[in-house]
């Protein structure tokens, strides 16, 4: 059993070398989880799980493909593992969690080693058990630092140990940064909820000339109107929208005089009681990747459509 499985909050990672110790490490905390009646879920990229799937009695399981629903890491909180904790009210519930793979873009390291930072405040007192596989054969020596960083509780194929370097808020302050873009990309500016029409058919319009597909274009429309309307709302600041193609990607970017103080906004499951406050959950929802940078003179928001991106750039 893992260290600290049982009871309170629990955040480890795991750090293997190949199939062999993957399976050692996980499917031991699978089966125990059954014998416990605890509700499991698997949510590890399609190759990992298959493979688990091929080691376990996947009757009762919940099994995700996180390739597919983490492929933006600001929607794991939200959509994966709250989603699967709250569906259990009263229980404790296991997760593993794989939200960092060979293959991650570099583009997308920094949002996801703020998403294992920030997985310690989303479940702070929940008795919930999230383990986060690390391939240390794939993975660089950064991802490996930061998962001590970012995980109170660290095991390996021979032991289990207390992280020495456990430091969560310090990974979310540290890929707070700066957003690149081109100096002259198109843009237009919101100052009242009567530009957000312009605004709209601004990126869909621009979306669709540089590549995508019309029903993608409709998802871009409704990130921007929500992106707009929160630095109306919330920031009480004007928001300038600005749009371009970077390589495999059609990046919308924000940007307001607001401080985005809350680092878990975008990341909390909304509920039928809440009145507002979903737009930066449906941005997070729609993108498929997020990435925000903010500080007390402004923030910025830049949203990646990739999926339903032609190779043509009109």
């Amino acid at each position: 059993m893992l260290d600290g499985d049982r009871g309170p909050f629990a955040h480890p990672a795991l750090f293997y070398r190949g199939d062999q110790e993957y399976l050692a490490g996980l499917v031991p905390f699978v089966e125990d989880g059954r014998r416990q009646g605890d509700p499991v879920a698997v949510a590890v990229p399609g190759k990992r799980l298959a493979l688990l799937a091929a080691e376990v009695d996947t009757a009762g399981l919940k099994m995700i493909d996180m390739s597919e629903a983490g492929r933006n890491p600001g929607r794991i909180i939200p959509g994966v593992l709250r989603k699967f904790a709250d569906a259990h009210p009263g229980r404790h519930v296991r997760i593993i969690g794989e939200p960092l793979w060979p293959g991650r873009s570099a583009a997308e390291y920094p949002a996801c080693a703020q998403h294992e930072a920030l997985i310690n405040l989303a479940f702070a007192g929940r008795d919930v058990t999230i383990v986060c596989p690390y391939d240390v054969e794939g993975l660089d020596d950064r991802a490996l630092a930061d998962a001590q960083a970012t995980h109170p509780l660290l095991r390996n194929a021979d032991r289990h140990w207390t992280s020495p370097h456990y430091s969560p808020e310090q990974v979310v302050a540290d890929y707070n940064l700066a957003l690149p873009a081109p100096p002259c990309a198109p843009s237009c500016v919101v100052r009242t909820a009567t530009d957000l029409a312009a605004a709209r058919r601004f990126v869909g319009e621009h979306g669709r000339r540089l590549g995508l597909a019309a029903e993608r274009a409709e998802d871009l429309m409704l990130i921007a109107n929500e992106l707009a309307t929160n630095s109306l709302a919330h920031a009480f600041s004007s928001c300038r929208l600005r749009i371009w193609r970077d390589g495999p990607a059609v990046v919308c970017e924000s940007h307001d005089s607001g401080h985005l103080a809350d680092p878990l906004a975008g990341r909390r499951p909304s509920s039928p009681e809440q009145p507002g406050g979903r737009g930066l959950l449906l941005v997070n929802h729609l993108s498929d990747l997020v990435r925000t940078h903010t500080t007390p003179a402004g923030t910025t928001i830049q949203v990646h459509l990739s999926r339903g991106l032609t190779s043509s750039v009109l």
